[in-house]
């Protein structure tokens, strides 16, 4: 396995349907999440301030590892907030970790 960063850029206005959607996009990542796969997750906040939730967000970022780039694609295109319509566009990228904290999670092994 390796990493992908999943970068998604939110429609204007996507409060409402992200907020409808959020539950099933939380309980999507919490599997990768449970299965060791997950780097990093959260969105990107219009504010600065960070408890500002009403002000929208202009996007997310997730950092996980998968398989292959196909693998990444298809489970980032068939996230709940593309089906929403939450996200303008969604871009999937090999990811290589060289500095920071996250170093110390090893990748997920397959078996």
């Amino acid at each position: 396995m390796q990493y992908f960063v999943i970068i998604a850029k939110d429609i204007a206005n996507s409060l409402e349907k992200r907020l409808a959607a959020r539950p099933a996009h939380l309980e999507r990542i919490g599997t990768l999440h449970e299965q060791g796969r997950v780097l990093v997750a959260g969105p990107c906040p219009l504010s600065e301030d960070l408890t500002n939730t009403s002000a929208g967000f202009s996007g997310s970022v997730i950092i996980a590892a998968f398989e292959h780039l196909n693998d990444a694609k298809s489970w980032a295109e068939a996230d709940p907030y593309v089906k929403a319509g939450v996200y303008e566009n969604v871009e999937v990228k090999p990811y290589k970790l060289v500095i920071g904290s996250a170093l110390e999670v090893a990748l997920p092994t397959t078996s």
